[in-house]
């Protein structure tokens, strides 16, 4: 079966069908997450005999998350499906394009839902919950108020609602997006300093990069790159 073929065969599946695929899509997501960040832990940390530990209030907030996804996914399915959202399925240059476009927006939109979150009420009423990790685990990833995981969703759909984008480019962006995610929530650094120092690494949102915001909630608002932190003034080594 062909990419086209599959995108066929999920336009006419029923909702019912769907709701379960969805959910277990994110949860194997999570679990793929918390078990890749224990294996860095342990080839990389200095204690790595000591493993990640997980209160019942994250288990039960990051499954809460995982349904919130599920609800996101479908109603981008539902915008898809209604001929809101446009997806090409061509093999050509336009991938590495379309995906250039999603990583380097999303960072930039999320910089700033991220920046404007943190300067006004919505950090005490939201985005303290997940700052409650100041040291954080893989799991931190998805403990996130509902309505930050909703908004974050929101940045996501109202994107892909701006143009057609290549399903290639989409996949790539979204695997790429969940290996960040881990790697900024790890808790220690995997790259040595003078990996990080490249000047491809430099650029980039390394672990070090994102704890260093976990310790100083004033700098380093950036996902995937220091680059909009650099440019703004917001960047801390």
């Amino acid at each position: 079966m062909g990419v086209d073929d599959g995108l066929t065969y999920l336009l006419e599946l029923p909702a019912i069908y769907l709701w379960p695929v969805f959910l277990l899509e994110n949860v194997l997501i999570t679990v793929l997450v918390l078990w890749s960040g224990r294996l860095i832990q342990q080839q990389f940390s200095p204690q790595p005999d000591a493993p990640y530990l997980y209160s019942r209030k994250e288990w039960l907030i990051c499954g809460l998350t995982n349904v919130l996804n599920t609800i996101v996914t479908y109603i981008g399915y539902w915008l898809w499906k209604n001929g809101f959202i446009g997806i090409s399925a061509d093999v050509s240059g336009f991938i590495l394009f379309d995906f250039l476009i999603l990583f380097l927006a999303m960072d930039l939109l999320m910089y700033v839902f991220h920046y404007i979150i943190h300067k006004t009420w919505l950090y005490k009423a939201i985005h303290g919950l997940h700052h409650e990790a100041v040291n954080p685990k893989p799991i931190d990833l998805f403990i996130l108020h509902p309505l930050e995981t909703i908004s974050f969703g929101a940045l996501w759909l109202l994107l892909l609602l701006l143009s057609t984008f290549n399903i290639y480019a989409i996949i790539i962006y979204l695997m790429i997006n969940v290996l960040f995610g881990m790697i900024g929530h790890l808790g220690m650094e995997p790259l040595s300093a003078v990996l990080r120092n490249k000047r491809f690494f430099k650029y980039l949102g390394t672990s070090s990069f994102h704890h260093q915001h976990h310790q100083d909630i004033s700098h380093n608002f950036g996902f995937y790159t220091s680059i909009w932190d650099r440019l703004f003034g917001t960047y801390k080594a």
